[in-house]
């Protein structure tokens, strides 16, 4: 018995080997032009499989066809058809034949012959859906399926094929209608429905059309959530933040859930810096779960960031605003206290007072304090290192900036926060005058991972080079150097005082475009927002070879889009930079922030 079973696995194996093979060589003769050959081996095949393989039946008959053997194919389908008479998809190919022969009438009838011919069975009707479609014969194709559904007794039985049709047609509204139709009957295609309609929905009026009949459908079945899913996600792709909370915080009501779906879309709605929305989706969080809830940190430390996101995002702040976010952060670690868990909010808290409040005694304070718990992810501990280091440099504490900075550079040799480290001592050898071995250490981390770093040290050590070999004095660079200190240490006045000397002292310097660009710098930060503009347009209209022309490009376009609300403008810009300036470190932005002002859809 077992030699019986092995021989006839043998044997079976070989026949699916010579099947196989003899299918590549037909598909190789019918690819190389060469039909009537492959006509003769897929007929082989055929008659191997007792007539009973559609698949090599109709690459026998289009084979013949292609070959214009238009007589033997018609006799060959006829000959099926006695076969096979209840098989409909045949009443297609005979169709088929006919429109190659020109014979249009004749072909049409086959088709109308084929759908009326169809039988109340599963397979078949999607069989002959999917041999019209095969044709690209979509509105026959259509006509099936809906006869399908009325044979079926379900009109939801094809509805994704009809969808799928509709959606090659063109046809917005119906293929919108058919695919809710097939979520009704499955509930997890919703998800696959948001792909579908973001690659195939371009217009408002299309999703318009969506929201309309998604509208009807939840008013059909208030309780189907699903749909009510889909809605809010039709609201974000609007860009309606407001009615996405909307429905989302009722969704949470609803089915009585812990706020996880409103903390979803809180971290969507910051993303999209949309932070009003997002501010009041964490609020519910805070006050409407209380305190016990799961989520009430996560939301409190969210709660905070986006505010400060909303507050600081632009420069476009009041005093009173920075005084509300002071108080908030206070709130919040008398509340949790500063420990492991709030050491991200301790040293943002140590951040903001530095940079925004101009407060160097009590950053330096927070970020002391902090880095006196101990215990804290490595990774916190040293970014609390930079920033506290930053700061002791801002109150002129040079030798303890740099021990800070030394520490993270040995603890963190090989990874971003080291060469973060090396690149800030190096400012440091920078601002004293110490220029070659400053030059040196900026060559070694022109190779380093991160592009923003290498890009910064390459810059630098250029500078230097340039304006070394200007002079056999380094008087100029050195003034240069202690102006961007006095910008580092928010002594603003001092800097510009500094700036302006060197421009009086040597005015036809080499350092006069680097002048204007920390000028700019400068003006936005203080607002005074036309300054900085026509800074930025000096130095891209008179020094556009120069190594601050793209930054001075890129951060115009910025101060246009972000601050001035002038896109048009900001459009040009992105678009010079990405054209002109195609090896800039801001070209892939450039063109990403263009196509963005321009309308396109960018995911």
């Amino acid at each position: 018995m077992m030699k019986y079973f092995i021989s006839l696995v043998l044997i079976l194996s070989l026949s699916l080997s010579v099947f196989g093979q003899d299918t590549k060589l037909a598909s190789g003769y019918y690819n190389s032009g060469e039909y009537e050959k492959a006509a003769e081996v897929y007929y082989k095949l055929y008659e191997k499989s007792n007539y009973k393989n559609d698949y090599y039946f109709q690459q026998f008959i289009q084979s013949l066809i292609s070959d214009e053997n238009f007589d033997r194919a018609e006799g060959e389908i006829k000959s099926q058809l006695k076969r096979t008479p209840k098989n409909v998809q045949l009443y297609v190919t005979y169709g088929n034949l006919y429109e190659r022969m020109f014979e249009e009438e004749k072909a049409q009838k086959q088709y109308k012959k084929a759908i009326e011919s169809l039988p109340a069975e599963q397979i078949i009707i999607s069989k002959l859906g999917n041999a019209f479609l095969r044709l690209t014969k979509y509105d026959e194709a259509i006509e099936v399926y809906k006869k399908g559904g009325k044979l079926m007794n379900n009109d939801k039985l094809f509805a994704y094929n009809m969808a799928e049709l509709y959606r090659r047609k063109g046809d917005s509204k119906e293929m919108i209608k058919n695919y809710l139709l097939a979520a009704e009957s499955n509930k997890n295609l919703l998800t696959s429905l948001k792909t579908n309609f973001q690659r195939t929905l371009k217009t408002e009026e299309d999703y318009n059309e969506l929201k309309s009949q998604l509208f009807s459908k939840v008013q059909e079945s208030p309780d189907n959530i699903p749909y009510q899913e889909l809605l809010q996600w039709v609201y974000i792709q609007n860009n309606n933040y407001s009615k996405a909370f909307s429905i989302s915080r009722s969704l949470d009501i609803q089915t009585g859930e812990n706020g996880k779906r409103v903390m979803d879309f809180a971290r969507i709605a910051s993303n999209a810096r949309e932070y009003d929305v997002a501010v009041k989706a964490y609020n519910y969080i805070t006050q409407e779960k209380g305190s016990n809830n799961t989520y009430y940190f996560d939301a409190k430390n969210a709660l905070l960031n986006t505010t400060r996101k909303r507050i600081t995002q632009n420069y476009d702040y009041t005093v009173s605003d920075l005084d509300s976010l002071d108080s908030a952060y206070n709130k919040f670690l008398d509340e949790f206290g500063i420990n492991t868990k709030t050491a991200f909010i301790a040293k943002q808290y140590g951040d903001f007072l530095a940079l925004y409040k101009n407060d160097l005694p009590k950053s330096i304070s927070v970020l002391e304090n902090l880095l006196d718990k101990g215990g804290l992810n490595p990774y916190t501990e040293a970014n609390a290192k930079l920033s506290l280091a930053d700061y002791l440099l801002m109150s002129g504490d040079v030798w303890e900036s740099t021990l800070l900075y030394s520490q993270v550079d040995k603890e963190f040799k090989e990874e971003h926060l080291g060469e973060q480290a090396r690149f800030k001592n190096a400012m440091l050898s920078y601002y004293n005058g110490d220029f070659e071995w400053a030059q040196a250490q900026f060559d070694i981390l022109k190779s380093a991972t991160s592009r923003l770093i290498s890009n910064d040290a390459i810059d630098r050590s250029v500078t230097i080079m340039d304006n070394l070999n200007l002079d056999t004095t380094a008087v100029p660079l050195q003034m240069f150097a202690n102006a961007e200190l006095l910008y580092f240490q928010n002594r603003h006045d001092e800097s510009f005082a500094k700036l302006d000397s060197i421009t009086n002292m040597f005015p036809e310097h080499g350092l006069l475009d680097d002048i204007l660009y920390v000028k700019a710098q400068l003006y936005w930060k203080l607002k005074q927002y036309e300054d900085a503009e026509e800074a930025y347009q000096e130095i891209i209209e008179k020094y556009p070879e120069e190594i601050r022309a793209d930054n001075a490009i890129f951060e115009l376009a910025e101060l246009y889009q972000l601050v001035l609300d002038r896109p048009e403008d900001a459009e040009k810009l992105y678009e010079k930079l990405f054209l002109d300036y195609s090896n800039s470190t801001f070209a892939v932005e450039s063109r990403k922030r263009y196509r963005i002002l321009r309308g396109d859809d960018v995911q």
